[in-house]
């Protein structure tokens, strides 16, 4: 639920990451809402419903809804229209052991967020005194998929430092 509100957070940012690819004409069409799809594994394999509102909704709403679309997906009990209407989605293989990997865009959304397993990693950090140490601090890899016909490095770079804030300070 966090990476949900951060991804929200980040979106209204980097409004062109909302949005989809409209072939036909060729062009952007901006998004005004924040629905998120969340990857689902599932014994048929993957499947994406989408949370509505994601930014409107406080982390007990969003943690309450994913648990219960979760479960009714695992159970193939989602409805159509939940797995329909997506601006944006977010994969996770950490609770699988994954690491980094390469997501595939959603199409027609423009990116996808995908996040790996958080593991305690050795870092070096300055201290006040201008000392060099290293303790020990937990890392998630998260990868940034992005279609290149409306979006750029330093967009992906602005989303990714947005989002990475948000991850940081749950509470901001």
């Amino acid at each position: 639920m966090f990476a949900l509100k951060a991804a929200a957070t980040a979106l209204k940012e980097n409004p062109r990451f909302n949005a989809s690819m409209d072939t036909k004409s060729g062009e952007m069409v901006l998004k005004h809402y924040y629905h998120i799809g969340v990857a689902v594994n599932t014994e048929e394999g993957l499947v994406v419903p989408v949370i509505r509102d994601v930014d409107r909704k406080s982390i007990l709403e969003l943690s309450m809804e994913l648990k219960d679309l979760v479960q009714r997906t695992r159970e193939r009990k989602v409805k159509l229209e939940e797995m329909q209407g997506g601006t944006f989605t977010i994969t996770n293989v950490g609770p699988m052991g994954g690491g980094y990997f390469s997501p595939l865009i959603n199409f027609p959304e423009v990116a996808i967020l995908g996040m790996g397993a958080a593991r305690m990693q050795p870092t070096v950090i300055e201290d006040d005194e201008g000392e060099y140490g290293i303790v020990p601090h937990l890392k998630m890899p998260i990868v940034l998929s992005i279609d290149h016909r409306i979006l750029d490095g330093a967009d992906a770079l602005k989303f990714m430092a947005t989002f990475i804030e948000s991850m940081e300070d749950p509470e901001e």
